[in-house]
């Protein structure tokens, strides 16, 4: 059994992304589980770790930044440029995402204000309709049932599309997207569904390919015997 080394030091910026490194790790290694399968997740401060690692990652399934912040001293003050000293310089790195990015943050959120999502969101390279929920806050947007469903149906929406997997296909994506953007509002979603692929299996039934059963398997009627059954029942000509 592999051991997964977390970072025990003083907590830092740096620290959080050899973190969320160690687990990215950890699935592709020990669990097997692809990019394209992938659809990472972060909230508030955790955004920063979020986007760095999906700016370092092309094929990504997907990206959930909740109430998200533009960097660390944009918090704090309204600064109009990047200093060196910043940390989570997430307005630097989600241009650089390459897959569906989902924003979600509240209307009167009084710690990340309201601008932070509506910016990140707008600087997006694959934009997906974003969730504003009105008079939501920093840690109470889950008691909202917008917030499920739109996360329910952006994960939905994934699973039936192709990812995405280079520059261009994302480029062009966005471009669709645009011109959609003025269909009805029972459609609004700016992400564009592509062909359906093959669904994959969970990552549970991966794990329990070792666990082989014992119990034989029934026989399955031939090709002929089908048509035979199908010719006796009237079922085809």
């Amino acid at each position: 059994c592999k051991t997964i080394h977390f970072s025990l030091k003083q907590p830092s910026e740096y620290n959080t992304y050899a973190d969320i490194d160690a687990v990215y790790k950890c699935l592709k290694e020990q669990y097997g589980v692809k990019d394209e399968q992938l659809i990472l997740y972060g909230q508030s401060v955790g955004s920063g770790p979020t986007s760095d690692l999906a700016s370092r990652l092309p094929n990504l399934r997907g990206v959930v930044l909740h109430s998200p912040i533009l960097s660390g001293l944009r918090v704090l003050y309204p600064v109009k440029r990047t200093y060196w000293f910043d940390i989570y310089k997430n307005i630097d790195k989600v241009g650089a995402i390459n897959c569906p990015v989902l924003v979600i943050h509240g209307t009167a959120d009084d710690v990340v204000d309201w601008c932070h999502g509506k910016q990140l969101w707008e600087l997006c390279k694959v934009k997906y309709e974003p969730v504003w929920i009105k008079g939501g806050g920093h840690c109470n947007l889950e008691l909202y049932p917008d917030f499920i469903k739109k996360l329910k149906k952006f994960i939905q929406t994934l699973g039936k599309s192709k990812p995405l997997l280079n520059d261009s296909v994302a480029t062009s994506l966005d471009s669709d997207s645009k011109n959609k953007s003025g269909e009805s509002d029972n459609n609004t979603d700016t992400f564009v569904e592509l062909q359906p692929e093959v669904s994959r299996n969970s990552l549970d039934s991966r794990l329990d390919k070792s666990k082989k059963s014992t119990k034989p398997e029934k026989s399955r009627m031939s090709t002929d015997n089908v048509d035979w059954f199908r010719r006796r029942k009237g079922l085809i000509w």
